[in-house]
């Protein structure tokens, strides 16, 4: 299996409902470096998996709509806790969604699945990681 991987970060503001979460009820920032990684079984005709630009300019959009808010205003989030794995999964579909729709070239077919890491600090981090269509 081969595998490319694209890093970028964004930075946000939120807060958590429930007793689990202590003092990050309040509201607070986070700061996430994220791990964007493709995989497919063979390279394309290019040799490549995907079009490493490409990919990192798909992460670089998604994550600019998600920059410098306040997820608690986000109209999808309210209501919603939006904690490092949801966003994962959240980025994890808007990448696939971006996918589906060509933005990465039309030598996709073969791409098998995707992973999407969030690193909260240097010692914290969950992902995202599933099968693409």
């Amino acid at each position: 299996m081969y595998s490319v991987c694209v890093r970028d970060h964004f930075m946000i503001a939120h807060s958590f409902r429930g007793k689990t979460f202590g003092p990050a009820q309040r509201p607070h920032g986070a700061t996430y470096v994220v791990d964007l990684e493709l995989r497919r079984p063979e390279l394309d005709a290019d040799g490549v998996v995907v079009d490493i630009a490409k990919l990192g300019d798909c992460l670089r959009a998604v994550l600019g709509e998600l920059n410098f808010r306040d997820l608690d205003q986000i109209p999808e989030f309210v209501g919603r806790n939006t904690t490092t794995e949801f966003l994962a999964r959240e980025i994890f579909d808007r990448v696939a969604a971006r996918i589906e729709e060509g933005q990465l070239g039309p030598n996709t077919a073969s791409l098998s699945s995707m992973r999407v890491t969030l690193h909260e600090s240097h010692i914290a981090w969950a992902a995202y990681e599933g099968t693409l269509p």
